[in-house]
């Protein structure tokens, strides 16, 4: 693989997820757009000059380079595992392959929905694609084990966070529910970045002095490659660098998308329509101009009602005792 081939990736990834939240903001300044980038386009939609076709066009060809590119880079590393006779690099570049096909796959049929009427499929069908290639690609990383003790198994098992977010995201846009909000088109465009960010910081942490103190790069082919580390000191030292890379990346994340929120929201005014809230206590306003409750008896309220007062009442004396009166 090397650590041009996991920048390539990264960056790549990095481009998708920018360009899907690029087009999320696009359609959210332009009302005249349809509410999902991904949404099936119509005559009516490509009329228009509001360049969607464009947008989705150049998606689904950027996603169809990056995998032909992901492809090759397998075939070559496949070769190089049949030299070196490494039937575990070997079948490993082909889940790779076929995690490519997947995406390749997807990207095809997205191009043909969108250039020509002729392809019927239903669109569903292209994110259930999409959605075998996640799950695929979750797969590949979570039963990658070949050495137990590696240390880029850690890395691999936090890369299962942003491919279970788009994951999760591609079944909210099945289910219909990105009629309603941008949240699932959004949440997908950021877990592919944090992938890519991820990967790129996987190229640097393996093949560059950036990897814990006491740990190396072990390489049995050029796709097959395991970090082992000296001793148990330095296996949790590496453990506990690669969550602290993690947590780094996911508070930078965190940053970026708010840093760029407050300022499409202050630019564009998109903040006006989360000010318009009802307050917590808007029930309680309206009683402040009914009666006030008092503790008083009733007694004392009809007495009120009557118009009589307290000293007004005469006080009549007891009869007696046992009704008889008193002498």
């Amino acid at each position: 693989m090397g650590l041009f081939t996991y920048c390539l990736a990264g960056g790549a990834l990095i481009l998708l997820g920018a360009w899907e939240t690029l087009f999320l903001s696009y359609t959210t300044l332009h009302p005249s757009s349809s509410s999902s980038p991904l949404s099936p386009p119509n005559p009516t939609i490509k009329r228009r000059k509001n360049g969607q076709p464009f947008f989705i066009s150049v998606r689904f060809i950027g996603i169809a380079l990056f995998t032909f590119c992901f492809i090759f880079d397998s075939l070559v590393s496949l070769v190089d595992a049949y030299n070196s006779k490494d039937r575990v690099g070997f079948a490993l570049q082909l889940e790779i392959i076929a995690i490519a096909c997947l995406f390749l796959m997807y990207a095809v049929f997205g191009l043909l929905f969108v250039s020509t009427s002729f392809f019927t499929v239903p669109y569903s069908m292209l994110n259930l694609i999409v959605l075998f290639a996640f799950g695929q690609e979750f797969m590949h990383f979570y039963l990658q084990r070949k050495d137990p003790d590696g240390m880029e198994n850690r890395y691999f098992d936090l890369l299962l966070v942003p491919i279970m977010v788009c994951m999760f995201s591609t079944v909210l846009e099945m289910s219909g529910w990105y009629n309603k909000s941008n949240l699932p088109v959004l949440s997908r465009g950021v877990g592919l970045i944090f992938q890519g960010t991820w990967f790129v910081q996987m190229g640097f942490s393996f093949y560059t002095n950036a990897i814990a103190q006491g740990c190396s790069l072990v390489e049995k082919s050029r796709g097959n490659f395991t970090v082992l580390c000296k001793g148990h000191m330095a296996n949790h030292r590496g453990r506990a660098v690669a969550t602290l890379q993690f947590n780094c990346h996911l508070a930078f994340m965190v940053m970026v998308i708010v840093a760029v929120y407050s300022f499409v929201a202050y630019k564009y005014g998109l903040a006006d329509d989360y000010l318009n809230y009802k307050p917590l206590n808007a029930e309680l306003r309206h009683l402040d101009h009914q009666g006030q409750f008092t503790l008083d008896s009733d007694d004392e309220i009809v007495v009120e009602e009557n118009g009589m007062k307290a000293k007004d009442l005469q006080i009549l004396p007891v009869s007696g005792v046992n009704g008889f009166g008193d002498h």
